[in-house]
């Protein structure tokens, strides 16, 4: 199997996620403080949940959702308007050789959460958990 040179294992690096969560909280201030010259986008409270680095730390990929998910679209837009602000911002309080280019993602981690709850109260899988752990209790 031929090698990508963009993956270097099975996982991210302890640098990739240590520099992800940096930009991630960086990301966070500036747009929790309104630090961009963009009306629309101070208005909006964005969360960013997760910031995910390539492995060369060129590209961030930030994991955002307005607050209660509404006009998620609107936000994704602004965020890409100020895509270069942005970036000249969050590269701004942090000490890396590159910076980064930012790209912006729905969150989508809370509706796979509500999925997986939803799932887990249909009865059908509370009888195959109820089994799974009569077959537990009797070993």
């Amino acid at each position: 199997m031929a090698k990508n040179k963009f993956h270097t294992g099975p996982g991210p690096s302890q640098r990739q996620l240590r520099v992800g969560e940096l930009i991630r909280r960086r990301l966070s201030d500036v747009l929790m403080h309104g630090d961009v010259h963009d009306p629309d986008l101070n208005r909006m409270s964005i969360t960013v949940g997760e910031v995910r680095t390539s492995p060369d730390l060129k590209v961030a990929t930030a994991y955002v959702l307005p607050l209660g998910g509404d006009k998620a679209e609107e936000a994704l837009e602004a965020l890409n308007r100020n895509r270069a602000e942005l970036r000249r911002m969050v590269a701004k309080g942090l000490a890396l050789k590159y910076s980064p280019q930012l790209r912006f993602v729905l969150d989508d981690t809370f509706d796979r959460m509500d999925a997986t709850r939803r799932l887990f109260s249909e009865e059908r899988v509370q009888r195959d958990i109820a089994t799974t752990h009569e077959d537990d209790d009797e070993l």
